[in-house]
């Protein structure tokens, strides 16, 4: 299955999905699109010689047709969200329906919405003295991390001093699950049915 990954910092995620051996086989990343060309994950895209498109601030018709064609170009079968912040323009999710997909770093539905995104989410759950957060990937719609959820995973932050000690645990969680979902969507076993999503073992 052919990936692009959308990216807007470190790319902690993205080199875990290159670097997971069970995936090697499965998932081949052809793009990776960014709307901050000095972020770290641009640098990680280009030390495995992956293609790499600056997306602009601000997309306008021109643009999101541009980015479809490149998408196309590539064969993209699946687009993953992989600490992008902006949001997907609803031509770009019609296009790819129920084929672009967002990790979370929180159990949605709780902490998510605009504005929420790395240390703003840990701050929030820290502050509201949550015992248990977690990651969550879900199917991207019209509205910040309001699409389906395909999978979750908790970790205890029951002893956590620091929005920073929040973030550490739940970024281990990151690095479990996304592999872990792709993996399901290369052995086409990601399912929706009356609205729910099934992973089929």
């Amino acid at each position: 299955m052919q990936i692009a990954v959308f990216v807007s910092g470190r790319g902690s995620n993205l080199k875990t999905i290159l670097e997971h051996e069970k995936l090697k086989d499965l998932i081949k990343v052809r793009l990776v699109c960014s709307d901050k060309p000095d972020c770290l994950a641009i640098k990680i895209a280009q030390e495995y010689k992956i293609d790499v498109r600056i997306l602009p601030k601000c997309f306008d018709d021109k643009s999101i047709d541009e980015l479809l064609n490149t998408l196309k170009e590539f064969d993209i079968e699946l687009i993953v969200l992989a600490g992008f912040l902006k949001l997907i323009p609803y031509k770009l999710i019609e296009n790819y329906k129920n084929k672009i997909i967002n990790i979370h770093p929180a159990l949605l539905p709780s902490f998510g919405g605009k504005g929420m995104f790395g240390m703003n989410v840990h701050k929030a759950v820290f502050e509201a003295s949550v015992k248990v957060s977690g990651a969550t990937v879900h199917f991207v719609n019209e509205e910040y991390d309001k699409g389906l959820i395909i999978a979750q995973r908790c970790v205890d932050i029951s002893d956590s001093n620091s929005p920073e000690e929040i973030a550490s645990k739940v970024l281990e969680i990151e690095h479990q699950l996304l592999p872990e979902v792709l993996l399901k969507f290369a052995e086409n076993k990601i399912k929706i049915i009356n609205g729910r999503v099934f992973i089929i073992k």
